[in-house]
């Protein structure tokens, strides 16, 4: 029997006029952005419809802005196909999208949630103190011993495993440019730092997560109509006691996402619907699974695909 998979992006696929289309056709639609202007108390509709590259780009618009874009084409695709899902997953910030369409977390307590996180994500190391860099056609095992001399008393760790042979590692910055320069001379050429405000998804992200801690613990959390396989874990979770837990865990745990999607495809899952703006994660789907059915919903054009 095939099964479908809703998965969600994260950051890095925002981009200016995301969800405009669809909240100027669909009241459902607008009604989502007027609800996060409401529980923030600031115009985000107008960040993701017309703001600057370098507004959408701060960490704490970036993470509320893509979650309201995505959760506007979500309440969309549900009321114009009755599409269902088996099984929901989200990258890094995506994972909210994934809890708040499984019925865990109500929309407004998700986008206040993800724009303190992006808050303390910033907060935690000061600009130019960390950094990012892709790993490219490199192994799990070449990487951690890359990582272990290059760390020096400093960190530096796999941070995302996006897709084989794309790796992302975070870091104290000149950890991280030691691991680049010792992957290339272990002939591991294609390493590049990436421009990102903070080193995500590190032991660095510890003081963001425990502000994180202080502010899930708080919140109510719903029945979930269909598991969500977590970034820490990359297994399906269905039991809403264990949400936060998992979410202050994956601020400073790397982002199983290569092992996520393999684990739904194991358990059944042949169809996967990217929902919200932007095509990386349908991008590193294929590069994971063949034979899977991959379509992104972000428009009117990729709701009408499904109608």
């Amino acid at each position: 029997m095939s099964k479908t998979a809703f998965i969600f992006p994260g950051q890095g696929s925002q981009y200016s006029g995301m969800g405009k289309e669809l909240a100027d056709s669909y009241p459902v639609a607008r009604q989502v952005f007027e609800e996060a202007d409401d529980a923030l108390g600031i115009k985000l509709s107008d960040i993701c419809f017309t703001g600057s590259e370098d507004e959408l780009k701060l960490t704490a618009n970036t993470q509320p802005a893509i979650l309201t874009a995505s959760i506007a084409v979500l309440r969309v695709l549900e009321q114009e196909s009755g599409l269902k899902a088996d099984f929901l997953a989200g990258h890094s910030l995506g994972e909210y999208s994934a809890l708040v369409c499984s019925g865990a977390m109500t929309f407004a307590d998700a986008v206040k949630t993800v724009r303190a996180r992006g808050t303390f994500m910033q907060e935690a190391v000061p600009v130019g103190v960390g950094a990012m860099a892709a790993m490219l056609s490199i192994d799990k095992e070449s990487l951690e011993e890359i990582c272990f001399e290059a760390s020096q008393g400093e960190v530096v760790s796999p941070a995302n495993f996006n897709s084989p042979g794309q790796i992302v590692i975070a870091g104290h910055a000149g950890a991280v440019n030691r691991a680049i320069e010792i992957a290339k001379g272990k002939g591991f050429r294609k390493a590049m730092l990436l421009t990102v405000s903070a080193p995500f998804h590190c032991a660095l992200m510890k003081p963001a997560a425990e502000k994180l801690a202080e502010v899930v613990v708080l919140l109510p959390y719903g029945a979930m109509a269909a598991p969500v396989v977590s970034n820490v874990e990359a297994k399906p979770n269905q039991d809403s006691t264990r949400v936060q837990q998992l979410l202050v865990a994956q601020v400073c745990s790397p982002v199983l996402w290569e092992q996520s999607v393999q684990e739904m495809t194991s358990l059944g899952v042949n169809s996967y619907v990217e929902i919200g703006p932007g095509k990386v994660l349908s991008g590193l789907v294929k590069r994971i699974t063949k034979d899977v059915s991959v379509t992104n919903v972000e428009d009117l054009n990729g709701i009408k695909l499904l109608q």
